[in-house]
């Protein structure tokens, strides 16, 4: 069963990374489903400073896990079978380009979780709206928050604790979450 692996891989990556005391969040469809929206996920979503990656790599490359291609920031863990995309802190989310939102050092944003560690949910509401705002092939973000407001009940007053750039967007999702299908 893929979702078993993915979940072994993230517990792994985990405990590696706390091992060398490398900052991290788990984010994406796992840290979605620590907050509250559960959703199926073939790979694990991490997110360190670049000198986390490096010592990462540094570390653990050809033990256990290889680079997607070489160069690459992407990783797969060979032992579950499973894609780590890796997000670095400082580059931004969806189109990539200069926005007032970007991916935050983990150090300081993450909290734990029930098994690892993952991104606070303001910062992850935040991240998935910039990112569903900005790239039009990541829609699923917006659609992300959507579920998550309903699964999670989250409050209207949550766009108070994210950047400006989001908070419209926000709001708009908040509303249109409060409607619920005939039954």
């Amino acid at each position: 069963m893929k979702a078993g692996r993915v979940h072994r891989a993230a517990e792994a990556l985990a405990g590696r990374l706390a091992a060398a005391r490398i900052p991290y969040a788990i984010v994406g469809a796992m840290a979605l489903g620590a907050h509250g929206y559960e959703r199926v996920t073939a790979d694990v979503d991490l997110l360190v400073t670049r000198e986390g990656l490096a010592e990462f790599k540094a570390t653990y490359l050809g033990r256990g896990y290889l680079e997607k291609f070489p160069g690459s920031k992407g990783l797969r863990d060979t032992e579950n079978g499973v894609n780590v995309d890796v997000l670095l802190a400082g580059d931004f989310p969806g189109d990539g380009l200069p926005k007032p939102v970007s991916f935050p050092d983990p150090a300081g944003t993450a909290v734990e979780g029930d098994r690892f560690r993952i991104l606070a949910l303001p910062k992850l509401v935040e991240l998935k709206l910039a990112s569903g705002m900005t790239a039009p092939h990541r829609l699923k973000d917006l659609a992300d928050v959507l579920e998550l407001i309903k699964a999670a009940s989250l409050p209207a007053d949550l766009a108070g604790q994210l950047d400006p750039y989001v908070r419209e967007k926000y709001a708009e999702l908040w509303r249109a979450a409060q409607t619920r299908d005939p039954e």
